[in-house]
């Protein structure tokens, strides 16, 4: 009689923690959403106020180009108006002279019925005196090489117009400035390649070779994928590197927590195929982001050169993006990240003699350069 009362008791406790784990699920799911409108909200802020200050750097740049083009006209019209009244003069010298002709050819033909040939030929040389000396006034005073635009002025302008490109260049792309402040040194660890690869003096590259090479088997060397990650691990603010992949056609890389498997033919041992690395595959002209072995395809087919890599602690972010004009690839969001990062990278194998070439990380000076 004692059972039924206290199995009634415990699923009335077992009921009521289930409803208080319902509730907590059900307010974090208020909270998830309600962050997730502050974000949008937040990331619409921000668009609107980068897209108006583009505007106003439109509108500044046009209202220039609007008074600049307005000078250089105001001083076209003086010009061509300056012209128009030496034309007007050799018109008007031309009409004077075609005149007289018509006289002159009029007088000849009455000299046949008049022949009054000494007042004709008197008057004939006292013209011919008077229209030579207007001519020779008309062309010393109407020389086309008189009337000229500014052309100093043009080329300062010019000039000026040019240093003004030079300077908006160098300021653009603005996410290229931005993310080169970001960029940080690193060098491969010999100690974490595969057998196949061979690791520069200088940390900065890694190649394929089709020797197995006899190193020793330390426990963070990949033995099966040809990977290799950085000596530096991050783990707290942003981070940012480029990767040159030129002449290549098979490559991996990414960033990683030293945590990933080095064993074995496990996949989670892949960048981007388990859950503690992020990375950007191409292979056979195709691009694929991976992470947690969920791949993504993406929509490039063009051979980049560069890759450059993003990391931001702050918003638990990992970016890949084609560097030379810094063209978004693809974003993963990790919330936070559970421990701190490394470069990865995995120049893949010869590819049947077409990947030969290595694939090399741009150290921090010549991007800042670049």
């Amino acid at each position: 009689m004692c059972v039924q009362p206290f199995l009634q008791g415990t699923l009335e406790k077992h009921q009521e923690c289930l409803k208080k784990q319902r509730n907590a699920v059900k307010y974090r799911l208020k909270k998830l959403a309600a962050r997730q409108s502050e974000i949008t909200k937040k990331s619409s802020v921000i668009r609107e106020s980068i897209i108006q200050k583009y505007q106003e750097i439109k509108t500044v740049l046009d209202e220039d180009l609007r008074i600049t083009l307005s000078h250089l006209e105001m001083e076209e019209r003086a010009a061509i108006s300056a012209l128009d009244g030496l034309m007007e003069r050799n018109c008007s010298l031309i009409q004077d002279i075609e005149q007289d002709l018509a006289r002159l050819t009029l007088s000849l033909e009455q000299t046949d019925t008049e022949p009054d040939t000494m007042s004709f030929f008197s008057y004939s040389e006292l013209e011919d005196t008077v229209t030579v000396d207007r001519v020779i006034d008309l062309l010393n005073t109407t020389d086309p090489s008189s009337v000229t635009l500014d052309e100093a002025k043009a080329e300062q302008l010019l000039s000026l117009t040019n240093s003004m490109l030079l300077l908006v260049n160098s300021q653009t792309p603005i996410m290229k400035k931005l993310l080169n402040s970001y960029s940080s040194d690193v060098s491969l660890d010999p100690e974490t390649a595969h057998p196949k690869l061979i690791i520069s003096s200088q940390g900065d590259s890694a190649t394929y070779t089709d020797t197995w090479q006899q190193l020793p088997d330390h426990p963070g060397r990949f033995d099966t994928t040809l990977n290799v990650i950085s000596t530096e691990g991050f783990s707290f603010g942003r981070h940012y590197w480029e990767i040159d992949v030129s002449g290549k056609t098979y490559w991996e890389l990414g960033l990683t927590y030293p945590t990933i498997s080095r064993k074995g033919t496990t996949e989670d041992c892949w960048l981007g195929r388990g859950p503690e690395s992020w990375c950007v595959e191409f292979f056979d002209g195709e691009y694929t982001a991976w992470h947690a072995g969920v791949p993504h395809q993406l929509p490039f087919t063009k051979l980049f050169c560069r890759i450059g890599v993003l990391c931001s602690f702050p918003a638990g972010l990992v970016t890949f993006l084609e560097a030379d004009k810094m063209t978004p690839l693809f974003s993963f969001c990790a919330g936070t990240f559970s421990n701190c990062l490394h470069l990865a990278l995995c120049p893949g194998h010869d590819h049947n003699g077409k990947n030969v070439k290595p694939i090399v990380i741009c150290n921090a000076s010549s991007v800042i350069s670049d």
